[in-house]
């Protein structure tokens, strides 16, 4: 038997221990992000904050985190994801061993911008893994990988911890040593999927652009993946803010919003292998609208009702949604990957910037979750509007 035929017989059963080493990857590079918003109460009181700067801060690393997953998409189509990664991880200690010396906002600013590189690293992962595994386990690989968003939940619940117990530098140093360790793994156990067909040029790569199923894609993940990031990053200041709640009790709080979704997500991709993505998104969408609306209640116990029920909700949404991505463009995993998840990033940059400033002008939050309430029965609209049955165009005798 040949190598590749013996790859090729890889790929159809799928390959573990590539999916293992890339889910690390990304947790720990969500756990970079992550340390930034689970820090950020405490960097708030230290620098003096306003509500409108702390958004900012929180909003600037997912920015680039939203924007960067475009062109590492693209390089993870052309070059694979073993090379991309390694410099991804690399390119994110810098920002996040630069966070534990910050003592003025533009130096916040710098830092937990480039913390963004972290959350662009998505992108990367999805074009890795998808390559090992056959189209009827993609919305499970892609499910597991796409929980490492952990990360985050490690970073909510362990920044604060660390920083109580060893200092305020380790609730970013801590996430930097990981992510070293992880990166000498990856860079020695990592492998690229045998590539199916040449190298394809900078129009063919951006050919799946121009389709509308791409965009359509992108305004769901905008919801589901953007209300996890904004909600994520924002829950330990909007705790804090809006309930009394102590540092520690936030980031546990956040933690679990975070575990939810997380364990959500996987579930998700097995189901969208067994009924399809798109009947779930069906159900995904209302019952954020309904969840959205018990979070609009300055009352902790509907608030958190809603929370967890969205972090349930968004985290299947997630799972659905990156199942049709490998199902209607199998070709160009990595940039439609990259359009779709910059959709998402950003749709977890705006809604921090939005609470900050409805919470300045208004003093509450309230608004900006009838808001999100809004824009999900947008979403479930364009949904029934995409899948209602089309009458057959008529033929002339």
């Amino acid at each position: 038997m040949t190598a590749q035929a013996t790859a090729n017989g890889g790929q159809a059963r799928g390959n573990l221990g590539q999916l293992i080493l890339a889910t690390g990857a990304f947790a720990v590079c969500f756990a970079i992000f992550g340390s930034v918003s689970a820090m950020m109460p405490t960097i708030k009181t230290d620098l003096n904050l306003t509500p409108v700067q702390v958004s900012v801060a929180l909003a600037l690393p997912v920015l680039l985190g939203s924007l960067g997953r475009i062109p590492l998409g693209m390089l993870t189509d052309r070059y694979g994801g073993r090379v991309v990664f390694s410099a991804v991880m690399a390119g994110s200690i810098i920002p996040s061993l630069g966070m534990g010396w910050v003592e003025t906002y533009n130096q916040l600013l710098i830092a937990a911008f480039g913390c963004g590189l972290a959350l662009a690293s998505f992108s990367v992962g999805v074009g890795f893994v998808s390559g090992w595994y056959p189209p009827q386990r993609q919305g499970f690989a892609l499910g597991v990988y796409g929980a490492g968003n952990a990360g985050q939940s490690l970073a909510a619940f362990g920044a604060p911890v660390l920083a109580a117990n060893l200092g305020y530098q380790w609730g970013f140093w801590f996430f930097s040593a990981l992510t070293v360790v992880w990166l000498i793994c990856f860079m020695l156990f990592a492998r690229n999927a045998p590539r199916q067909g040449p190298i394809k040029s900078l129009s063919q790569i951006l050919q799946p652009m121009s389709s509308p199923k791409s965009w359509v894609l992108s305004l769901y993940y905008f919801l589901t993946f953007g209300g996890f990031v904004a909600m994520a990053v924002y829950l330990p200041t909007l705790l804090t803010d809006l309930f009394g709640i102590s540092k520690t009790d936030a980031g546990l709080r956040t933690a679990g919003f975070v575990l939810v979704a997380t364990a959500a997500r996987p579930f998700g991709g097995v189901l969208a292998d067994k009924i399809g993505g798109t009947t779930i998104l069906k159900w995904v969408f209302p019952i954020t609208t309904c969840m959205a609306g018990l979070m609009a209640f300055s009352n902790v116990v509907p608030f958190t009702i809603g929370a967890l029920g969205m972090a349930a909700a968004i985290g299947l949404g997630n799972g659905a949604v990156f199942k049709l991505v490998p199902e209607y463009f199998p070709q160009s995993v990595g940039i439609v990957t990259g359009l779709v998840g910059a959709a998402g990033g950003l749709g977890g940059f705006f809604p921090p910037l939005l609470l900050g400033y409805i919470r300045q002008q208004t003093g509450s939050f309230s608004y900006g979750f009838v808001a999100l309430a809004l824009f999900t029965l947008v979403c479930w609209f364009v949904l029934y509007y995409n899948n209602r049955p089309r009458r057959p165009t008529p033929q002339l005798a």
